[in-house]
């Protein structure tokens, strides 16, 4: 594509956006929007606007504490960011055309999303917490008022969901999609340890497992049985899936993914039916793998692929002589974007959906999957789900994909719909969390939302 020319629109007339949560993704959001014409963003806000002004003023960027519309008006006149903690201030003003949500608040990310299509105004969401719960809803009621609504690239579920499209308008069926797992499992030959992220472990026995051999399901099991003490599924990547599975209409593999330990060069032998000697029962699935590499090799920490099928042997030699990774065979070929770049590549969407009404996912955005939750140890009656550390996880929790239900009764909660709650009874190491363990106020707003979801999705 040629970019230039396909945002043209923007160049000419920027979108102007506000901001909403000024963490990592919002503050490099910022940072590489300041170095376009297509992409404003004239207003940030955040419930800490002291660290936000202290993160903008270490950069040089221009920024004023605002109370009310008047100084945010004020501010925009002087080329300064507004920062605000009052939503409804910044949506009082009539230049602002699109929000950006990335507080990561499941709840907050919902209303913010509400106010917002009531406002008027174009929303780019990249909290997937409230998305995975009540997304699909959201977009249908912005897309009734005419508005645009869309996830954003920076992240893996927009980067993947264009990656299939990709694919699939060129002809290349898919056998697979899906994301390596966000932090790189790396093998170092000279000590015979391996790291992840500041973990590390001593797991020898890699150095013979380094190459699949003849049967690789039994060198993806060895592999991780060697590294068992380092964790090998996180919600995050869960929570990503799900959203690409209701953006695609793609099951996924198995409710808790095969994420093998593999090789980049690996996933096309691997991601084939168990006939032919892979892991999949089907093609067309979802899945996340953990990259496993030496110190000297590329990451893929948090990229995207696809497993594609090819027309023929010969197209499959032709990829292998240019080194692309393909199988034994030379019927599949990998696909993939290593890196996800987070705020620096999200303007692209922005964009998109501020001039070009282009947005990710399409009309067919539907729940195909729930993001749910199981115990991993017995936890008592007023046990408090509560997320700890950075990693979007409740302790004492795992996280599973399953067809979506109605959220009700006996079913299985959406996991970021149980975050918060206490349980109202004991549950069972192994069994799930279902919405009648979950002592939960059914007039919060994401619980009237997620029911509304589930009676426009009926059937």
């Amino acid at each position: 594509m040629q970019f230039t020319t396909l945002f043209r629109p923007a160049m000419e007339r920027p979108v102007t956006a506000a901001l909403l949560g000024c963490g990592e993704f919002g503050l490099s959001l910022i940072a590489q929007a300041r170095r376009l014409r297509g992409l404003r963003i004239v207003a940030a806000l955040d419930l800490d606007t002291m660290r936000v002004a202290a993160a903008l003023a270490e950069d040089g960027v221009p920024h004023a504490r605002c109370d009310g519309p008047a100084a945010i008006r004020a501010a925009l006149a002087a080329g300064a960011i507004a920062l605000t903690e009052r939503l409804d201030d910044l949506l009082a003003i009539p230049e602002l055309e699109l929000v950006v949500e990335a507080t990561g608040h499941p709840e907050g990310a919902a209303r913010h999303a509400l106010a917002a299509i009531a406002a008027g105004k174009h929303i780019a969401m990249v909290s997937k917490e409230s998305e995975c719960v009540v997304g699909p809803l959201l977009a249908a009621k912005a897309r009734a008022a005419g508005l645009s609504y869309t996830l954003v690239e920076g992240d893996q579920p927009a980067l993947l969901v264009g990656l299939m499209s990709w694919a699939e308008t060129l002809g290349l069926p898919i056998l697979a999609a899906g994301k390596s797992s966000e932090y790189d499992y790396v093998f170092d030959p000279a000590t015979g340890r391996t790291r992840w992220l500041a973990e590390e472990v001593a797991s020898p026995g890699l150095a013979a497992l380094m190459t699949l051999g003849d049967d690789p399901a039994a060198t993806i099991a060895a592999r991780a049985e060697a590294l068992a003490a380092l964790p090998q599924r996180t919600v995050p990547d869960y929570c990503e899936m799900a959203l690409v599975a209701n953006a695609t209409g793609f099951t996924i593999a198995r409710p808790d993914f095969h994420a093998p330990l593999a090789r980049t060069p690996e996933l096309p032998e691997l991601y084939g039916l168990r006939r032919t000697g892979g892991l999949l029962d089907s093609a067309g699935v979802i899945d996340v793998f953990n990259c496993l590499r030496r110190p000297d090799e590329a990451s893929f920490a948090g990229g995207v692929f696809v497993v594609v099928d090819l027309a023929d042997r010969r197209t499959g030699e032709l990829f292998a002589v240019k080194g692309i990774p393909v199988s034994r065979d030379r019927r599949r070929a990998l696909i993939y974007n290593p890196s996800h770049l987070l705020g620096v590549e999200a303007p692209i969407s922005a964009m998109a959906a501020g001039r070009l009404r282009h947005v990710i996912p399409a009309e067919g955005y539907r729940p195909v999957v729930d993001l749910v939750a199981r115990a991993a140890r017995d936890l008592p009656a007023g046990h408090l789900l509560a997320i700890e550390g950075n990693r979007h996880a409740v302790p004492g929790l795992d996280a599973l994909l399953l067809p979506a239900a109605p959220a009700r009764g006996e079913a299985p909660a959406p996991y970021y719909l149980a975050v918060g709650q206490r349980l109202r009874r004991p549950v069972a190491a192994g069994a799930l969390i279902t919405c009648a363990d979950l002592d939960i106020a059914t007039d919060g707003l994401l619980w009237r939302l997620r029911q509304e979801q589930d009676a426009l999705f009926a059937g």
